[in-house]
């Protein structure tokens, strides 16, 4: 996919479009099971035995011991738990062991749900495969690339799988290989979280080279091509971007991108970086 470096023009549409995101409540709504009758359990009164769900705990007329057909289970509802975005910030600032210990709690707690639609689990399952590849584990990143893609065994290996391999890949394979393997997840055949991280950690690479240019068109792709990758995606791409404009002068771009930013990422320690950048910018 071509890319092109983005203009004043790109970063308040993308102002606009984050701007029309609903917002995420940091106050997460316990999860709960929804049956195709309708009725529904908390998460928590039930186990996974097999291929059925067991009530381990009375509750709302369900009687402990009794058992349905995992595919009885309609979806899950309830609210994204607060650790998922604030791990995903940790994570994409350089700090995936602090994200793998926010996440790996809330993995374990959604696992009898990874199969339901709606869960609670996969996305937190995506994002701490993403930690492990980038803290160089290649064997919890494997391990939980098999979870995942047993999980959603429609789509065969799951896209994620590949992009730790992108990531694992080590100082030693030259930048243009790392690079390129990375630019091969920016197409319109992967998810966009995929092609959002993917473009995320070019930029990083980049960044350490001092290729400036080629790092500020990384980043701004994520936001600009990916914006369904994720909220707090968008805002970790655009406090990077922030920092390029800024070197070159152009203040009222990275203004915007970080107040973009903060709109993206509530509740995260990225909104802190976003407000220090305003800041120095007064």
């Amino acid at each position: 996919m071509a890319h092109s470096i983005f203009t004043f023009r790109s970063a308040l549409l993308l102002g606009m479009f984050s701007a029309a995101q609903i917002a995420w409540s940091g106050a997460a709504e316990p999860a709960r099971v929804v049956f195709q009758n309708g009725k529904s359990i908390p998460m928590t009164s039930l186990t996974l035995q097999g291929d059925k769900l067991v009530v381990q705990t009375e509750t709302d007329g369900f009687k402990t011991g009794q058992t349905f057909p995992l595919q009885s289970a309609d979806h899950v509802y309830g609210e994204k738990p607060a650790a998922v975005n604030q791990a995903v910030a940790l994570l994409l600032t350089g700090k995936p062991k602090e994200a793998q210990k926010l996440l790996e709690p809330v993995v374990a707690e959604h696992r009898i749900t990874a199969k339901i639609p709606g869960n609670f689990w996969l996305e937190p399952a995506r994002a701490l495969l993403v930690a492990h590849a980038a803290n160089g584990d290649a064997k919890e990143c494997t391990e939980i690339g098999k979870e995942i893609s047993e999980a959603t065994p429609a789509q065969g290996t799951d896209p994620f799988v590949t992009l730790g391999k992108a990531l694992l890949l080590p100082a030693s394979v030259k930048l243009a290989e790392r690079e390129t393997a990375l630019r091969d997840l920016t197409t319109d055949s992967f998810p966009a979280d995929v092609s959002a991280y993917a473009s995320y950690f070019r930029g990083n690479l980049f960044k350490k080279e001092k290729r400036n240019p080629e790092a500020l068109e990384a980043y701004l792709a994520v936001p600009c091509l990916f914006p369904s990758g994720g909220l707090v995606l968008n805002a970790a791409a655009e406090v990077q971007a922030a920092d390029f404009l800024t070197a070159q002068g152009r203040r009222e771009e990275a203004t915007a991108l970080l107040h973009s930013a903060i709109r993206d990422a509530a509740d995260t320690l990225l909104v802190e970086e976003a407000k220090k950048r305003l800041e120095s910018l007064k």
